[in-house]
């Protein structure tokens, strides 16, 4: 019996914490047969996880489990076994509770993920405390009774044949526990002398504990002393808990190719560019809200990319085109901070007086860029407001930047390059990310084999439809493109999408042309071949703006764009702007 268990502070999670969790456990593939999983709760088979979320919005914090019960194949009914146990939990805690669950059947191991509101009274009474020690060990010891009543007690044999399991595992086991527990200055001792060994399993117990030791041995794990003395080196726990973390890595990436020959790579370097197709993505030890993506890689290799912790899942399709960018940690910006402190002090006014000196187009909206990023130091503690316009900026200000984004812990930001799977882009009418393959100089080309040979053939498809199209020329084996190819399919796109969405409104919509001023209410975003798009409808009209994640807090309000060579300035007041 397996019993993982997180405590959960939702202010510090974040504000997606909770649905990310609640989406991850509900995922495809889940079920015996492969289907999407559904979650239930105490008198449902149905839950609703949006009722659930919108419950707990007021909710200091939120439980989370994962109970794997052994032998959980020979349950008729996990869900059942799962009310039984979350009933138990409610008698000996002395209150309501509200959970729902999820059966994940898509593992060697088939278990249940729980996630309990930290409110008692179903909810509606005062935050939901646990004593450590019933999370640790009394949870664990209730479900191991019921699986008792159901399944019977575990008899000699099957203890055996499971604990003779342990002894080969590249994972920390329950006879590494009984190790370490053993071990005396790191020393374990298996002289067979009494009351050293448990009964009624001394004997086999030592046969077992001998078997593990030798395995460990040969992993560089332990250093046998004498024919009865070993020493287990130091970190072992955390050696063994890494390989058995590596190992469940490796088999979520070979279920993601799907039979596909890879080289897998695990340890992808977060200053290494990788594109690529996504196979699969979901949270990294499941528990936890760290998401992961796996992509088949142009280079032909497929990749385990850890990803930043405010990275949204739910925005990168499976099949979606992403790159998985170097970690920023120092900006362009800071470095202009630092050139413009004198004496370790940044003023605006001195900022905004040498723009106007080198004929900045618009100082304003420049120097308002590095307040913004000020304001973020400040919060992280780097940099201090003396007054209003001026900043204490410390001489080693891109070291402290460096510094502050190691600790916060390595991960791939990543870019949704196209969200159509690349056999779609090969016939889509809009600017894809295999026109951009095609046109821009300088980006990380495909390798002739695995996903990149696969790319290569969709860019020669793809060649062939512009032909069609008289976008593109073939000359033997070379092509040529038409000059604006890029705006050219874009703008191609848009008109068909333009004219779709005024019949659906009954609104006239205004094409954008560069240099143009457009604003409006922020209605709603459109996913487009080309790109995402923002609707601005300014009650007469609307037009379609790149979209950019500034403004999404923004929908439903007033804002402005001014589209400046492929530029969008956005405003949303008198006196703030944002210039992406």
């Amino acid at each position: 019996m397996v019993i993982k268990s997180r405590f959960v502070v939702l202010k510090k999670a974040g504000a997606r914490s909770v649905s990310t969790h609640l989406r991850y456990i509900e995922r495809d593939g889940t079920t015996r047969d492969g289907q999407k999983g559904q979650a239930y709760g105490p008198d449902t088979d149905t839950a609703d996880l949006q009722a659930f979320e919108k419950r707990g919005q007021g909710d200091r914090h939120q439980f989370r489990f994962i109970v794997s019960v052994e032998d959980a194949g020979e349950l008729e009914d996990l869900r059942d076994y799962t009310r039984m146990l979350m009933a138990r939990m409610a008698v000996d805690l002395e209150t309501r509770l509200d959970w729902v669950a999820v059966d994940h059947w898509d593992t060697d191991n088939p278990h249940t993920h729980v996630v309990l509101r930290g409110r008692s009274g179903e909810g509606r009474g005062a935050d939901l405390v646990i004593a450590p020690d019933y999370m640790a060990h009394g949870m664990r010891r209730r479900a191991c009774e019921l699986a008792t009543e159901w399944l019977g007690p575990r008899t000699e044999l099957e203890m055996r044949q499971s604990q003779q399991r342990e002894v080969e595992q590249q994972r920390w086991t329950g006879l590494d526990r009984q190790l370490q527990r053993q071990a005396v200055a790191e020393i374990v001792d298996l002289m067979e002398t009494p009351g050293r060994i448990p009964v009624p399993l001394g004997t086999q117990r030592l046969n077992l504990l001998r078997a593990r030791l030798l395995r460990l041995e040969a992993m560089a794990l332990a250093e046998r002393l004498d024919a009865h003395r070993w020493r287990l080196v130091p970190r072992m726990e955390q050696t063994l808990v890494a390989m058995g973390d590596r190992g469940d890595i490796l088999r979520t990436m070979h279920r993601a190719m799907k039979g596909e020959q890879r080289e897998l790579v695990i340890d992808v370097q977060v200053d290494v560019p990788v594109v690529g197709r996504i196979t699969a993505k979901g949270l990294d030890g499941e528990l936890h809200d760290r998401p992961y993506l796996v992509v088949d890689g142009i280079d032909g290799r497929a990749h385990y990319l850890r990803l930043q912790a405010n990275t949204v899942l739910a925005e990168l399709p499976v099949g979606g085109i992403v790159e998985g960018k170097p970690q920023v940690l120092e900006r362009a910006v800071d470095r202009a901070v630092l050139d413009l402190a004198q004496e370790g002090i940044y003023t605006t006014a001195h900022h905004r007086a040498q723009l106007l000196q080198a004929g900045d187009r618009d100082p304003q909206a420049t120097v308002e860029v590095h307040v913004r990023r000020l304001e973020a130091l400040r919060r992280k503690g780097i940099v201090e407001r003396v007054a209003d316009g001026v900043w204490a900026v410390p001489p080693d200000l891109l070291q402290r930047v460096r510094q502050q984004g190691a600790q916060k812990g390595a991960g791939h930001a990543v870019e949704l390059r196209s969200h159509l799977p690349l056999e779609q882009q090969i016939h889509a009418v809009g600017s894809t990310w295999l026109d951009r393959a095609l046109v821009v100089s300088g980006l990380p080309q495909p390798v002739d084999q695995g996903f990149g040979a696969q790319v290569r053939e969709a860019m020669s498809q793809r060649v062939d439809f512009l032909v069609g199209e008289g976008l593109a020329e073939r000359r033997g084996q070379r092509f040529v493109l038409v000059g604006s190819l890029l705006a050219t399919l874009r703008d191609r796109e848009l008109a068909v999408v333009g004219q779709r969405l005024q019949q659906e409104t009954g609104r006239t919509w205004r094409p954008v042309r560069d240099g143009d001023t457009v604003s409006g209410v922020y209605r709603k975003s459109v996913q487009l071949a080309s790109g995402r798009f923002a609707m601005l409808d300014d009650g007469m009209g609307f037009s379609l703006v790149p979209w950019r994640p500034v403004i999404e807090p923004y929908i439903g309000k007033h804002i402005q764009a001014l589209i400046k060579t492929g530029v969008v300035s956005w405003n949303f007041g008198k006196h703030r702007g944002a210039s992406l």
